[in-house]
């Protein structure tokens, strides 16, 4: 079967070819650019906005996935805004070099002198096409590090060290995290509800 992602982010389109195509689901990336407003008020809401998007505009069963950190301290932010932390006047806007460098600065400015740093990545994903959806979700616990670790991955990955671990995602190879990441969870669990689905896509 072949899906379309749902991202411009090249970071997210790898990983989806990285955890899918070894199960025999082809990723293929939009020709263009969809500029999609994410209005929903959770992670599946803003999945499900995104595929239906995709779909409607390039005609391919499209996978669009929603994500981000929850931080236990400041719950449930970052939470949806995670992409935009850095510019809710909550907590004080943050500047930085990028939009996930300036996500960090702020993250740990906030969790200064905090002693309770438990965290989780989030992720729901979401097939549609021809009027139909299918989703799935999962998550990684941690914690958050004092300071960024790594040069992998993208988003909050240098300070998030997940259970079991001492390093950061960031310091994980792309195969030690799509194993244990809330996005290799989600779209394992959404290639098995596909197998038993296709026919409906």
């Amino acid at each position: 079967m072949k899906l379309l992602v749902a991202t411009s982010n090249p970071g997210k389109l790898e990983e989806f070819r990285r955890i899918l195509e070894p199960l025999g689901i082809s990723v293929v990336p939009p020709h263009k650019k969809l500029k999609v407003e994410e209005t929903g008020s959770s992670f599946l809401e803003n999945a499900y906005i995104k595929a239906k998007a995709y779909w409607e505009e390039f005609g391919i069963p499209s996978v669009a996935d929603d994500s981000g950190l929850i931080v236990d301290a400041i719950a449930p932010y970052p939470g949806v805004y995670s992409s935009r932390f850095h510019e809710l006047e909550l907590f004080g806007k943050e500047e930085g070099k990028s939009p996930d460098e300036a996500n960090i600065k702020k993250l740990l400015r906030v969790l200064r002198g905090k002693r309770e740093r438990g965290a989780r990545f989030v992720a729901f994903v979401v097939l549609y096409a021809n009027g139909k959806g299918l989703w799935a979700e999962g998550e990684v616990r941690g914690r958050i590090a004092e300071s960024p670790r790594g040069s992998g991955g993208f988003g909050y990955d240098p300070v998030f060290i997940p259970e079991g671990e001492t390093r950061t995602m960031a310091e994980l190879s792309p195969e030690e995290k799509d194993r244990i990441s809330h996005r290799g969870k989600a779209l394992r669990a959404l290639a098995r509800i596909l197998e038993r689905c296709e026919e409906a896509f």
